[in-house]
């Protein structure tokens, strides 16, 4: 906790009221997870001086982070800008669906979107690049107060109008796109990212040859097939596949397969349906896939300001590709359906 007593009561209260918040949601020990240390024991391996934390790259290095939430579902696509993040999440909202949270460093596309709103698990994820811009259309009425005092800057649509704009190729809600530039001249003092955890570098030895990989939620699937011409995942949506507003299909260098808990927040939507909350502090699994390989992994993030490290089972660093990430988070058990 002494990193976020550098950073002034805002900060402090911000833990405070996250810490809170995921004890209410789960019923757990915040001090446990925080204690919890990665399985194998071995040390990570150092980053990689003067490159980009996100992408392992030197594109973006000391450039201020945006993250924008963005509609995963069949009436937002194809989405814009995704393709010029350094970091993709993929995260599960209500009913079974997903949703992604881009993080932007090294380019900023002219627009982003369909913006939607946030969700607790984001507040949980974010601590660990520093203090960015978080950008975002609407929040939970009880979520506010977290939003408040978490440590990011406020650059959603409830906060200002500026940035934002409605398209009239789609319809509310999937129509509101963001000019990154206009949001990060919102927030001056947006930080770069700080260590993450994330090891980039040539690939560890072992790993088992493999052309695709299917991510499974309640009412979401994606795909990520290997191109060796592009020397990336391509990514699918329920089967097809999942191209960008500014063409191409998406997808990244990387793709790590995150297995974490995921219980009922205390947070639902309008409808009545429960939030879920995804616990990515502590340890678990994951798989890898880079280069055509899938690696069977550990993930370990001990705190909330802590990154996440990731290692084979040998214990060795598991490093990454250069290039873009994506983190598909999926539930550690049979598929969670609050």
């Amino acid at each position: 906790m002494r990193s976020f007593a550098r950073r002034g009561p805002v900060a402090v209260a911000g833990v405070v009221l996250l810490a809170a918040g995921l004890t209410a949601c789960s019923g757990g020990s915040p001090a446990k997870r925080t204690a919890a240390s990665p399985s194998s024991g071995a040390p990570s391996a150092s980053p990689s001086p003067a490159v980009n934390p996100l992408t392992g790259t030197r594109a973006g290095l000391g450039r201020p982070v945006l993250a924008v939430k963005i509609e995963n579902t069949r009436n937002a696509m194809p989405q814009s800008g995704v393709s010029a993040a350094d970091l993709v999440y993929v995260e599960q909202v209500e009913g079974g669906e997903t949703r992604l949270m881009a993080l932007f460093s090294s380019r900023l596309p002219k627009r982003v979107g369909p913006v939607r709103s946030a969700r607790i698990s984001d507040l949980h994820l974010l601590p660990q690049f520093g203090r960015p811009a978080f950008a975002f259309s609407g929040v939970q009425g009880k979520m506010k107060k977290y939003v408040k005092a978490a440590p990011v800057y406020d650059v959603s649509e409830d906060a200002g109008e500026r940035g934002y704009s409605r398209s009239s190729a789609k319809p509310a809600p999937y129509n509101l796109y963001a000019d990154p530039r206009d949001l990060l001249k919102r927030a001056p003092n947006a930080q770069p990212s700080k260590d993450v955890g994330f090891r980039f570098g040539p690939a560890p030895e072992g790993g088992k040859p493999t052309s695709s990989f299917t991510a499974r939620w309640p009412a979401a699937r994606m795909g990520f097939t290997w191109s060796a011409k592009q020397k990336r995942w391509l990514a699918s949506f329920s089967g097809t596949p999942d191209r960008g507003a500014e063409g191409g299909v998406l997808g990244g260098a990387t793709i790590v397969v995150q297995y974490a808990k995921t219980t009922r927040s205390r947070f639902h939507d309008f409808l009545g349906a429960y939030t879920p909350l995804i616990h990515t502090t502590g340890t678990g699994r994951a798989t890898v896939l880079r280069d055509g390989r899938a690696y069977d992994a550990r993930w370990s993030r001990p705190s909330e300001t802590a990154g996440t490290t990731f290692t084979t089972a040998a214990g060795a660093p598991m490093t990454f590709a250069p290039g873009q990430v994506w983190v598909v988070l999926v539930n550690d058990g049979k598929p969670y359906m609050p």
